[in-house]
């Protein structure tokens, strides 16, 4: 089921460093094979269990250098980012999915907050990415029961962009990231940087940094063919720079 081993977060979390820092990476997919998308943390073998005694502060470092990390990379990927989710994505695996700019579902999956099952908090960026999703009503109803949330349920509370069939899902990923990967590259990074960060910012911070990012924009190869394509009236050919 995909359960996030040590090894696996850390591989992740590099794999999304590298394509921020190659301009041939112009969109990423992730996704899942077998019957889940995640299962949540697979806490085997982690630093955090095969230690000695716990100490006050070990679970919080654990936190934040693990599931924390992980959502912060998919966050701050200057690449647009679609989860295909191919099953269950539960604990820190749905929100690995949340935390991607779109979100594919299969009709066989769904999102489950396990962690009130087991007697935890959610963790994993839950309690930060979810009532700006959604709102703090909602995000509190699955959280506090931890019921299995259906695939078209999700969509309907728009933590899903689209539900498609299980055979079409791979199909679908591969139409939005060839989408994604032939547009302006640039813009769709600052576009990305803009949303997430207005949600946390006033009016008048989220006003300038939309300045200062269409300033930056407009010096690059892509904004210049949009306009000549418009004045030429033919199709844009963008190169992500």
């Amino acid at each position: 089921m995909n359960a996030v081993t040590w090894e696996q977060r850390e591989r992740i979390i590099g794999l999304l460093g590298s394509a921020s820092e190659d301009p041939a990476v112009r969109a990423v997919v992730l996704t899942a094979t077998g019957r889940g998308f995640c299962a949540g943390a697979d806490l085997r073998g982690s630093p955090a269990t095969t230690a000695g005694e716990r100490l006050p502060g070990d679970v919080a470092r654990m936190i934040r250098l693990g599931a924390q990390r992980l959502i912060g990379a998919v966050l701050d990927c200057e690449k647009p980012v679609i989860a295909a989710v191919n099953g269950t994505a539960a604990g820190i695996g749905a929100h690995l999915a949340f935390a991607c700019d779109l979100v594919l579902a299969s009709e066989d999956a769904r999102f489950v907050e396990v962690f009130v099952r087991r007697g935890l908090v959610p963790d994993g960026g839950g309690a930060y990415l979810l009532p700006r999703l959604i709102g703090p009503q909602r995000t509190k109803e699955l959280m506090f029961f931890g019921d299995a949330l259906p695939a078209h349920e999700a969509e309907r509370l728009g933590l899903v962009n689209r539900v498609v069939p299980a055979d079409a899902l791979e199909k679908t990923a591969h139409t939005w990231a060839n989408r994604l990967a032939s547009g302006p590259t640039r813009a769709l990074v600052l576009t990305k940087q803009l949303v997430n960060a207005s949600l946390d910012t006033d009016r008048a911070t989220s006003f300038a940094a939309e300045a200062w990012a269409q300033e930056i924009t407009m010096t690059t190869r892509d904004a210049t063919e949009g306009v000549t394509s418009f004045v030429e009236r033919r199709p844009a050919g963008f190169e992500g720079r």
